[in-house]
Protein backbone atom coordinates (compact mmCIF):
# COMPACT_ATOMS: atom_id res chain seq x y z
CA UNK A 1 0.00 0.00 0.00
CA UNK A 2 1.07 3.59 -0.50
CA UNK A 3 0.36 6.49 1.46
CA UNK A 4 -0.31 10.37 1.55
CA UNK A 5 -0.57 13.25 4.06
CA UNK A 6 -3.96 14.48 4.90
CA UNK A 7 -4.19 17.20 2.89
CA UNK A 8 -1.82 19.95 5.22
CA UNK A 9 -2.24 17.68 8.24
CA UNK A 10 0.81 15.50 9.27
CA UNK A 11 -1.48 12.46 9.04
CA UNK A 12 -0.44 9.92 6.60
CA UNK A 13 -3.49 8.00 5.05
CA UNK A 14 -3.28 5.12 2.53
CA UNK A 15 -4.19 6.01 -1.59
CA UNK A 16 -7.17 3.48 -0.54
CA UNK A 17 -10.07 4.44 1.58
CA UNK A 18 -12.33 1.83 2.64
CA UNK A 19 -15.84 3.20 2.54
CA UNK A 20 -18.05 0.97 5.17
CA UNK A 21 -21.82 2.48 4.31
CA UNK A 22 -22.51 -1.33 2.66
CA UNK A 23 -21.73 -2.90 6.51
CA UNK A 24 -25.13 -3.66 7.98
CA UNK A 25 -27.08 -3.16 4.88
CA UNK A 26 -25.70 -5.37 1.89
CA UNK A 27 -23.04 -6.77 3.79
CA UNK A 28 -23.89 -8.76 7.05
CA UNK A 29 -21.42 -8.21 10.38
CA UNK A 30 -19.64 -11.37 9.48
CA UNK A 31 -18.50 -10.10 5.82
CA UNK A 32 -18.01 -7.05 6.80
CA UNK A 33 -15.58 -8.63 9.48
CA UNK A 34 -13.74 -9.98 6.91
CA UNK A 35 -13.37 -6.75 4.56
CA UNK A 36 -11.73 -4.77 7.62
CA UNK A 37 -9.41 -7.48 8.30
CA UNK A 38 -8.39 -7.85 4.49
CA UNK A 39 -8.48 -4.18 4.36
CA UNK A 40 -5.61 -3.75 7.43
CA UNK A 41 -3.61 -6.56 6.45
CA UNK A 42 -3.09 -5.02 3.44
CA UNK A 43 -2.09 -1.87 4.64
CA UNK A 44 -5.44 0.09 4.18
CA UNK A 45 -5.51 1.97 6.96
CA UNK A 46 -7.63 4.87 6.84
CA UNK A 47 -11.66 3.86 7.47
CA UNK A 48 -14.40 6.03 6.62
CA UNK A 49 -18.37 5.71 8.12
CA UNK A 50 -20.61 7.85 9.32
CA UNK A 51 -23.69 8.36 12.02
CA UNK A 52 -26.80 8.03 9.44
CA UNK A 53 -24.80 4.62 7.74
CA UNK A 54 -27.67 2.16 8.10
CA UNK A 55 -30.45 4.36 7.07
CA UNK A 56 -33.32 5.17 8.42
CA UNK A 57 -34.60 2.95 12.12
CA UNK A 58 -31.41 1.87 11.27
CA UNK A 59 -29.23 4.66 11.20
CA UNK A 60 -25.98 3.60 13.62
CA UNK A 61 -25.81 0.41 12.55
CA UNK A 62 -22.76 1.00 10.34
CA UNK A 63 -21.03 2.05 13.21
CA UNK A 64 -22.49 -0.42 16.06
CA UNK A 65 -20.34 -3.07 13.46
CA UNK A 66 -17.29 -1.37 13.42
CA UNK A 67 -17.28 -0.48 17.13
CA UNK A 68 -17.60 -4.62 17.98
CA UNK A 69 -14.63 -5.21 15.33
CA UNK A 70 -12.38 -2.97 17.14
CA UNK A 71 -13.70 -4.55 20.38
CA UNK A 72 -12.00 -7.63 19.33
CA UNK A 73 -8.74 -6.41 20.03
CA UNK A 74 -5.41 -7.01 18.24
CA UNK A 75 -4.24 -3.71 17.27
CA UNK A 76 -7.58 -2.95 15.38
CA UNK A 77 -8.61 0.31 16.77
CA UNK A 78 -4.64 1.40 17.38
CA UNK A 79 -4.00 0.46 13.01
CA UNK A 80 -6.84 2.42 11.91
CA UNK A 81 -7.45 6.09 10.84
CA UNK A 82 -11.13 6.75 11.51
CA UNK A 83 -13.52 9.03 9.94
CA UNK A 84 -16.96 9.49 10.51
CA UNK A 85 -18.98 12.42 9.77
CA UNK A 86 -22.27 13.83 11.39
CA UNK A 87 -25.46 16.44 9.61
CA UNK A 88 -27.78 13.59 9.04
CA UNK A 89 -31.34 13.21 10.59
CA UNK A 90 -30.91 10.88 13.57
CA UNK A 91 -34.29 10.94 14.46
CA UNK A 92 -34.58 7.82 17.05
CA UNK A 93 -32.07 9.77 18.89
CA UNK A 94 -35.43 11.77 20.56
CA UNK A 95 -33.92 15.41 20.02
CA UNK A 96 -37.12 16.81 19.07
CA UNK A 97 -36.76 19.35 16.02
CA UNK A 98 -32.57 19.30 16.68
CA UNK A 99 -32.73 15.70 15.49
CA UNK A 100 -33.29 16.84 11.69
CA UNK A 101 -30.15 17.22 9.64
CA UNK A 102 -28.05 19.98 9.72
CA UNK A 103 -25.03 21.42 11.85
CA UNK A 104 -25.17 23.47 15.48
CA UNK A 105 -22.68 22.81 18.86
CA UNK A 106 -25.47 21.12 20.07
CA UNK A 107 -25.73 18.84 17.65
CA UNK A 108 -21.95 18.29 17.12
CA UNK A 109 -21.80 17.17 20.95
CA UNK A 110 -24.28 15.15 21.25
CA UNK A 111 -23.39 13.12 18.05
CA UNK A 112 -20.01 13.08 18.60
CA UNK A 113 -20.65 11.36 21.97
CA UNK A 114 -22.75 9.17 20.78
CA UNK A 115 -20.94 8.08 17.51
CA UNK A 116 -17.92 7.39 20.56
CA UNK A 117 -20.63 4.75 22.34
CA UNK A 118 -21.34 3.43 19.29
CA UNK A 119 -18.25 3.13 17.92
CA UNK A 120 -16.29 1.51 21.24
CA UNK A 121 -13.55 4.48 21.05
CA UNK A 122 -12.47 7.34 23.30
CA UNK A 123 -11.69 9.58 20.12
CA UNK A 124 -11.96 9.80 16.13
CA UNK A 125 -9.51 11.13 14.09
CA UNK A 126 -11.07 12.22 11.36
CA UNK A 127 -14.53 14.17 12.19
CA UNK A 128 -16.02 15.10 9.33
CA UNK A 129 -19.43 17.46 8.53
CA UNK A 130 -21.34 15.71 6.05
CA UNK A 131 -23.27 18.68 4.25
CA UNK A 132 -22.96 22.37 4.37
CA UNK A 133 -25.31 24.00 6.42
CA UNK A 134 -25.38 27.72 5.57
CA UNK A 135 -27.55 28.70 8.60
CA UNK A 136 -25.10 27.94 11.03
CA UNK A 137 -22.41 30.61 11.50
CA UNK A 138 -18.49 29.47 11.50
CA UNK A 139 -18.00 31.19 14.87
CA UNK A 140 -20.35 28.86 16.47
CA UNK A 141 -19.00 25.52 14.83
CA UNK A 142 -15.09 26.45 14.84
CA UNK A 143 -15.71 27.09 18.79
CA UNK A 144 -17.32 24.00 19.04
CA UNK A 145 -15.02 22.09 16.97
CA UNK A 146 -12.23 23.44 19.14
CA UNK A 147 -14.03 22.21 22.29
CA UNK A 148 -13.37 18.70 21.33
CA UNK A 149 -10.19 19.22 19.60
CA UNK A 150 -8.81 20.19 22.87
CA UNK A 151 -10.30 17.49 24.97
CA UNK A 152 -8.83 14.74 22.31
CA UNK A 153 -12.19 13.43 21.13
CA UNK A 154 -11.47 14.38 17.62
CA UNK A 155 -7.67 15.06 15.75
CA UNK A 156 -8.83 16.71 13.02
CA UNK A 157 -11.95 18.38 11.75
CA UNK A 158 -13.21 17.57 7.54
CA UNK A 159 -15.93 18.51 5.42
CA UNK A 160 -17.80 16.87 2.80
CA UNK A 161 -20.40 18.08 -0.06
CA UNK A 162 -18.79 21.50 0.55
CA UNK A 163 -18.50 23.68 -2.64
CA UNK A 164 -15.59 25.61 -3.23
CA UNK A 165 -17.19 28.91 -1.50
CA UNK A 166 -17.41 27.45 1.67
CA UNK A 167 -13.82 25.62 1.55
CA UNK A 168 -12.41 28.89 1.39
CA UNK A 169 -14.94 30.71 4.07
CA UNK A 170 -14.00 27.77 6.66
CA UNK A 171 -10.86 28.34 5.96
CA UNK A 172 -10.88 32.03 6.24
CA UNK A 173 -12.73 31.93 9.42
CA UNK A 174 -10.61 29.15 10.72
CA UNK A 175 -7.64 31.42 10.29
CA UNK A 176 -9.49 33.82 12.30
CA UNK A 177 -9.48 31.66 15.45
CA UNK A 178 -6.16 30.60 15.18
CA UNK A 179 -7.12 26.62 13.89
CA UNK A 180 -5.65 24.77 11.40
CA UNK A 181 -9.44 24.81 10.05
CA UNK A 182 -10.23 21.69 7.49
CA UNK A 183 -7.66 19.09 6.88
CA UNK A 184 -9.81 17.27 3.93
CA UNK A 185 -12.89 17.50 2.40
CA UNK A 186 -14.85 14.31 0.96
CA UNK A 187 -16.39 15.03 -2.39
CA UNK A 188 -18.29 12.92 -5.00
CA UNK A 189 -15.85 12.73 -8.18
CA UNK A 190 -15.32 10.19 -11.02
CA UNK A 191 -14.79 10.26 -14.85
CA UNK A 192 -18.88 10.84 -15.07
CA UNK A 193 -18.71 13.53 -12.40
CA UNK A 194 -16.33 15.87 -13.11
CA UNK A 195 -17.80 19.36 -12.22
CA UNK A 196 -15.11 19.26 -9.01
CA UNK A 197 -12.71 20.07 -11.49
CA UNK A 198 -14.54 23.74 -11.88
CA UNK A 199 -14.14 25.46 -8.21
CA UNK A 200 -13.70 22.52 -5.52
CA UNK A 201 -10.50 20.74 -6.58
CA UNK A 202 -8.58 24.25 -7.51
CA UNK A 203 -9.70 25.60 -4.23
CA UNK A 204 -8.89 22.73 -2.16
CA UNK A 205 -5.37 22.11 -3.50
CA UNK A 206 -4.67 26.20 -3.24
CA UNK A 207 -5.81 26.19 0.50
CA UNK A 208 -3.96 22.69 1.86
CA UNK A 209 -7.13 20.53 1.68
CA UNK A 210 -7.09 16.86 1.08
CA UNK A 211 -9.81 15.29 -1.47
CA UNK A 212 -11.34 12.06 -0.64
CA UNK A 213 -13.67 11.02 -3.79
CA UNK A 214 -16.73 9.70 -3.19
CA UNK A 215 -19.10 7.07 -5.46
CA UNK A 216 -15.37 7.06 -8.13
CA UNK A 217 -17.23 4.46 -9.54
CA UNK A 218 -20.10 6.44 -9.68
CA UNK A 219 -22.31 4.04 -7.96
CA UNK A 220 -21.29 1.12 -10.15
CA UNK A 221 -21.72 2.51 -13.18
CA UNK A 222 -17.96 2.20 -14.12
CA UNK A 223 -17.19 -1.33 -12.27
CA UNK A 224 -17.42 -2.81 -15.48
CA UNK A 225 -20.53 -4.70 -14.67
CA UNK A 226 -23.15 -1.98 -16.05
CA UNK A 227 -23.10 -3.76 -19.59
CA UNK A 228 -22.68 -6.74 -18.34
CA UNK A 229 -24.54 -6.69 -14.59
CA UNK A 230 -24.41 -9.71 -12.45
CA UNK A 231 -27.32 -11.11 -11.11
CA UNK A 232 -28.83 -9.28 -7.65
CA UNK A 233 -26.90 -6.08 -8.30
CA UNK A 234 -28.70 -3.46 -7.09
CA UNK A 235 -26.28 -0.41 -7.57
CA UNK A 236 -24.99 -1.17 -11.27
CA UNK A 237 -28.36 -1.91 -12.85
CA UNK A 238 -29.85 1.11 -14.09
CA UNK A 239 -31.28 0.54 -17.08
CA UNK A 240 -31.87 4.52 -17.79
CA UNK A 241 -28.24 5.98 -16.88
CA UNK A 242 -26.70 2.67 -19.22
CA UNK A 243 -28.44 3.47 -21.96
CA UNK A 244 -27.95 7.17 -21.36
CA UNK A 245 -23.68 6.65 -20.81
CA UNK A 246 -23.84 3.25 -23.36
CA UNK A 247 -21.59 4.84 -26.02
CA UNK A 248 -19.01 6.29 -23.81
CA UNK A 249 -19.02 2.91 -21.27
CA UNK A 250 -18.31 0.95 -24.84
CA UNK A 251 -15.52 3.13 -25.92
CA UNK A 252 -14.19 2.71 -21.54
CA UNK A 253 -14.50 -1.27 -21.83
CA UNK A 254 -12.53 -1.12 -25.31
CA UNK A 255 -9.83 1.34 -23.69
CA UNK A 256 -9.10 -0.59 -19.98
CA UNK A 257 -9.08 -4.32 -22.55
CA UNK A 258 -6.54 -2.59 -24.62
CA UNK A 259 -4.26 -1.43 -21.50
CA UNK A 260 -5.43 -4.73 -19.65
CA UNK A 261 -6.78 -3.32 -16.33
CA UNK A 262 -10.36 -3.70 -15.02
CA UNK A 263 -12.62 -0.82 -15.75
CA UNK A 264 -12.73 -0.23 -11.97
CA UNK A 265 -9.42 -0.45 -11.14
CA UNK A 266 -9.13 2.51 -13.94
CA UNK A 267 -11.60 4.68 -12.87
CA UNK A 268 -10.48 4.54 -9.53
CA UNK A 269 -6.65 4.89 -10.36
CA UNK A 270 -7.82 7.96 -12.59
CA UNK A 271 -9.02 10.01 -9.14
CA UNK A 272 -5.39 9.86 -8.23
CA UNK A 273 -3.73 11.79 -11.20
CA UNK A 274 -5.46 14.77 -9.18
CA UNK A 275 -2.98 16.35 -7.54
CA UNK A 276 -5.39 17.40 -4.81
CA UNK A 277 -6.47 13.98 -4.30
CA UNK A 278 -5.77 11.88 -0.90
CA UNK A 279 -7.48 9.02 -1.77
CA UNK A 280 -10.40 7.38 -3.40
CA UNK A 281 -13.22 5.44 -1.78
CA UNK A 282 -14.10 2.24 -1.98
CA UNK A 283 -17.68 0.84 -1.24
CA UNK A 284 -16.93 -3.01 -1.26
CA UNK A 285 -19.53 -5.31 -0.51
CA UNK A 286 -18.07 -8.42 -0.91
CA UNK A 287 -14.17 -9.08 0.34
CA UNK A 288 -13.25 -10.09 -3.26
CA UNK A 289 -13.97 -6.44 -4.06
CA UNK A 290 -11.35 -5.29 -1.70
CA UNK A 291 -8.89 -7.71 -3.02
CA UNK A 292 -9.43 -6.44 -6.42
CA UNK A 293 -8.74 -3.05 -5.77
CA UNK A 294 -5.34 -2.85 -4.50
CA UNK A 295 -3.41 -3.12 -7.53
CA UNK A 296 -5.27 0.82 -7.96
CA UNK A 297 -2.11 2.57 -6.23
CA UNK A 298 0.34 0.67 -8.63
CA UNK A 299 -1.24 1.79 -12.09
CA UNK A 300 0.04 4.37 -13.82
CA UNK A 301 -1.77 5.81 -16.42
CA UNK A 302 -0.23 7.46 -19.38
CA UNK A 303 -0.87 10.64 -20.89
CA UNK A 304 -2.10 8.80 -23.88
CA UNK A 305 -4.41 7.12 -21.93
CA UNK A 306 -5.38 10.14 -20.18
CA UNK A 307 -6.21 11.91 -22.97
CA UNK A 308 -8.25 9.15 -24.37
CA UNK A 309 -10.06 9.17 -20.92
CA UNK A 310 -10.94 12.88 -21.44
CA UNK A 311 -12.15 11.93 -24.86
CA UNK A 312 -14.68 9.36 -23.87
CA UNK A 313 -15.24 11.51 -20.20
CA UNK A 314 -15.20 15.21 -21.11
CA UNK A 315 -14.87 17.13 -17.64
CA UNK A 316 -15.78 21.05 -17.79
CA UNK A 317 -12.64 22.34 -19.57
CA UNK A 318 -10.44 23.06 -16.55
CA UNK A 319 -11.21 25.66 -13.60
CA UNK A 320 -13.12 28.14 -13.03
CA UNK A 321 -13.26 30.51 -14.84
CA UNK A 322 -10.97 29.47 -17.86
CA UNK A 323 -13.21 26.56 -18.60
CA UNK A 324 -16.46 29.15 -19.71
CA UNK A 325 -14.54 32.52 -20.31
CA UNK A 326 -10.62 33.63 -21.06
Amino acid sequence: MKFSQLGRSGLKVSKLCLGTMNFGVDTDEKESFRIMDAALDAGINFFDTANIYGWGKNAGKTEEIIGRWFAQGGGRREKVVLATKFYGDMSDENDGPNSEGGLSAYKLRRHLEKSLKRLQTDHIELYQMHHVDRNVSWEELWEAFSVVLHQGKIGYVGSSNFAGRDLVKAQYEAKASRMLGLVSEQHKYSLLCRLPELEVLPAAEELGIGVIAWSPLDGGLLSGHALKPIEGSKRANNPERVERHREQLVAFEALCRDIGESEANVALAWTLVQPSMTAPIIGPRTLEQVEGALRVVDIALDEATLKRLDEIFPGPGGSAPKAYAW
